[in-house]
């Protein structure tokens, strides 16, 4: 186990800098790569834990890869290829992998068992199970004691049952989730009719993206969307595609260049999809210093630089529809609001109590431990900022979350003296070159065991 000591700032944080793809996008791509006929090419940087997760599920199910340096091969064996693995598929930490996996799985002719770590089989499954199963699939979990009607991890999925086909669906989503909703499509893909989904807000449109850059008869009308299944030809041709920047991994180098004097950062190459920038959208309204220069497209995702700089910021609000796109940035966001002047309100967040951790009550801890005022709340938190002076040295359980580790070495920066992050192994999920990315940019950031030795 793995622990990180941030000391204070004593320079600007200056430099040009990458940040690992966009996971979100390689979930999809990796998954459908392997459902297209023929080799796929991904490239983008490094894959975090999470994007191995899918990447070695595909391979349980007899799909070939290679990598190389930094560049995956995939050679996809069609919709119909997949084969039954010899056993449960480990999804790790991963609710994205084990969600979307879901939709593809549904329409199998063969059983399958998704497990994941600790973490993952605490989080909610009912939601993707649910409309599935109102397809015609055959998919069952773990009764949740603490939930009623709620399922968990180990999910037991399939076989199809006759006549091995998925019927029509027309689903209203009661919660906003990219990940449910992807699942769905993924499933239409196999269906005898089309497939409709209303969702209460727009959420990440990756899946999207996608499939209509591979020629799947799809579209979107705001929060509608519906996939023509009987027009679909069944076939999904091989692609090439360089990851665009995970912009969630990029708003913790952002927020950090507000937040130390003269700082001056570039972020190169980031995804701008526009439901993934509410944080940067929060951020002008705070009075941050953000320039967006864009750079083009890749398969219908917008490309560009990030330049970021040091401002004096003004209290904010996050609440609403912009939650939706916000919703792995809360955590940095509150390290933002830690600086802010006033009181920064984050409402209609419920959501964060059901991701790897808590990361409401996780963040209110936090940020008490840094000496910021906040009150935690039951879908939110209203944080007191302290925009003058250092912040309390501080001692962080970060519980394994990746993002609340992340954002505590940026809270890290700002004390008076060195902060302990403890439990930062998990940071590789999402971020593997976090730490090697901060000290280019001038931060002393080192790493230890648990055991205290370097």
């Amino acid at each position: 186990m793995t622990d990180l000591v941030v000391f204070p700032s004593e320079r600007p944080l200056t430099g040009s800098v990458p940040v690992p793809g966009d996971k979100s996008i390689a979930h999809r791509a990796i998954l459908l790569s392997g459902l297209a006929e023929g080799q796929s090419r991904i490239e983008g940087g490094a894959l975090g834990a999470d994007n191995m997760s899918t990447l070695a599920a595909l391979r349980a199910m007899g799909i070939t890869t290679e990598e190389q340096n930094e560049t995956l091969l995939v050679e996809g064996k069609g919709l119909y290829g997949l084969r039954a693995p010899s056993a449960p598929i480990d999804c790790g930490n991963s609710g994205t992998t084990m969600r979307l996996l879901a939709g593809v799985l549904a329409a199998q002719r063969f059983a399958t068992v998704l497990v994941g770590d600790e973490s993952l089989t605490r989080r909610p499954m009912e939601r993707v199970a649910r409309p599935l199963r109102l397809r015609g699939a055959r998919i069952e979990g773990k009764l949740d004691p603490k939930r009623v009607g709620e399922i968990t991890a180990p999910l037991q999925i399939g076989p199809l049952p006759e006549p091995n086909v998925l019927g029509p669906l027309e689903y209203e989503m009661p919660v906003a989730s990219a990940q449910v909703k992807s699942a769905i499509l993924l499933s239409g893909l196999y269906a005898d009719g089309p497939t409709y989904v209303r969702e209460p807000l727009v959420s990440r449109d990756h899946t999207e993206r996608l499939l209509l850059a591979l020629g799947v008869p799809l579209s979107s009308v705001g929060a509608i969307i519906q996939l023509d299944g009987p027009s679909f030809s069944g076939k999904l041709p091989p692609f090439s595609i360089t990851v665009p920047g995970d912009p969630s991994s990029a708003s913790f180098l952002v927020v950090a260049a507000q937040l130390i004097p003269q700082s001056r950062v570039t972020v190169r190459r980031v995804g701008l999809n526009p439901t993934r920038t509410g944080l940067f959208e929060v951020l002008r309204d705070m009075g941050g210093s953000l320039v967006l220069e864009p750079k083009g497209e890749e398969m219908g995702e917008p490309i560009g630089d990030l330049h970021a700089g040091a401002a004096d910021l003004r209290q904010g609000r996050l609440g609403g529809e912009l939650v939706a796109r916000t919703i792995d940035e809360v955590p940095i966001l509150c390290a933002l609001a830690a600086r802010a002047h006033g009181t920064t309100l984050i409402e209609d967040a419920a959501e964060l109590r059901v991701k790897e951790s808590d990361r409401i009550a996780m963040m209110a801890r936090v940020l008490r431990a840094f000496g910021v005022t906040c009150e935690e709340r039951p879908d939110g938190l209203a944080v007191e900022g302290k925009p003058e002076g250092k912040l309390k040295a501080a001692d962080i359980e970060s519980g394994g979350d990746h993002r609340i580790a992340m954002a505590s070495c940026v809270l890290g920066l700002l004390a008076d003296g060195p902060t302990r992050v403890r439990d930062a192994d998990n940071i590789a999920t999402s971020f593997p070159r976090f730490v090697g990315t901060m000290r280019a940019l001038g931060a002393r950031i080192e790493v230890e065991s648990s055991g205290g030795t370097p």
